[in-house]
C-alpha cells in the first residue's frame, strides 16, 4: 500500500472516532489495560482486576463488531438478528433493463420516499449519499462502528443504517442494513447485502432478473 494510502486511511480512522462508542469504548479499555498492568508491576492493590475488566470490555466489543459484520452475511442471520430487525425481501420476479450508460437503475420507494438507485455486483453494502439518507429519514445506527468504503473520491468511512421499508417492482424489503456515505456523490447503490439474500438473481438478454423469495407483499 502507498504511504500516501496508509495516512489517508489512518486519517479517516482518526476522524470517525468520535462518532462510534465502539471506538472510543475500545480506547477506554486499552488505556484501563495499560493503567492495570502498572498497577500490577508496581504491586498495587485491584491492578488484576482493573485489567480483567479490560479485558472482559475488549472481548464484548469485539464480539459486537463481529455481529455488526456477520449481519451482511444471509448465512448467518440466526445469529445476528438480536436486538435488531430481521433483514427480509419476498415478492416476485423483477425484471430490470440495462440503461443506455450499460448500468441497471430502478426507482425504489426508500421508507415511501422515490429514490434512484443503481444495482452494483460489484459493492457489498447498499449506500446512500447523505442527501437521500435525509430524505428518506434514514439515520445512523446508535453505537455502530462506522465502515470505509473506497470511492471515486478515495476512502471515506460511512455510518451504518437501517432501511425499515424499500420496494421496487414487485419486491419489497424490510430491515434491510445499510450505510450513509458523505462523499458517495448522487449515485446510490443496491448492492450484494441485497442481492445475497434474493432467491436468486441472473442476466437474460441484457436484462437483470432478480428472484425474491415468494411471500406477500402487503
Amino acid at each position: 500500500m502507498e504511504p500516501e494510502a496508509i495516512l489517508s486511511a489512518a486519517a479517516e480512522l482518526i476522524r470517525m472516532v468520535p462518532r462510534s462508542g465502539l471506538l472510543i469504548g475500545t480506547i477506554g479499555a486499552l488505556a484501563l489495560g495499560f493503567i492495570g498492568s502498572i498497577m500490577l508491576r508496581r504491586k498495587v492493590a485491584g491492578g488484576r482486576m482493573v485489567r480483567t475488566v479490560s479485558t472482559l470490555a475488549l472481548v464484548g466489543i469485539l464480539v459486537t463488531v463481529f455481529l455488526q459484520i456477520a449481519r451482511f452475511d444471509p448465512r448467518l442471520d440466526s445469529m445476528t438478528e438480536i436486538g435488531l430487525p430481521d433483514q427480509t425481501i419476498v415478492g416476485e420476479e423483477t425484471v430490470i433493463p440495462m440503461a443506455p450508460d450499460g448500468h441497471y437503475w430502478l426507482r425504489a420507494n426508500v421508507n415511501g420516499v422515490p429514490t434512484r438507485l443503481m444495482v452494483d455486483t460489484g459493492a457489498t453494502l447498499t449506500a446512500f449519499s447523505t442527501p437521500s439518507a435525509d430524505a428518506a429519514g434514514l439515520r445512523p445506527r446508535p453505537g455502530g462502528l462506522p465502515v470505509m468504503l473506497n470511492t471515486a473520491n478515495g476512502t471515506v468511512t460511512a455510518d451504518l443504517t437501517t432501511i425499515e421499508d424499500l420496494s421496487f417492482g414487485n419486491i419489497r424489503a424490510e430491515g434491510l442494513d445499510a450505510v450513509i456515505a458523505p462523499n458517495l456523490g448522487r449515485t446510490n447503490v443496491l448492492g450484494m447485502n441485497f442481492l445475497s439474500r434474493l432467491k436468486g438473481w441472473r442476466v437474460e438478454e441484457g436484462d437483470l432478473i432478480l428472484t425474491p423469495v415468494a411471500g406477500d407483499l402487503q
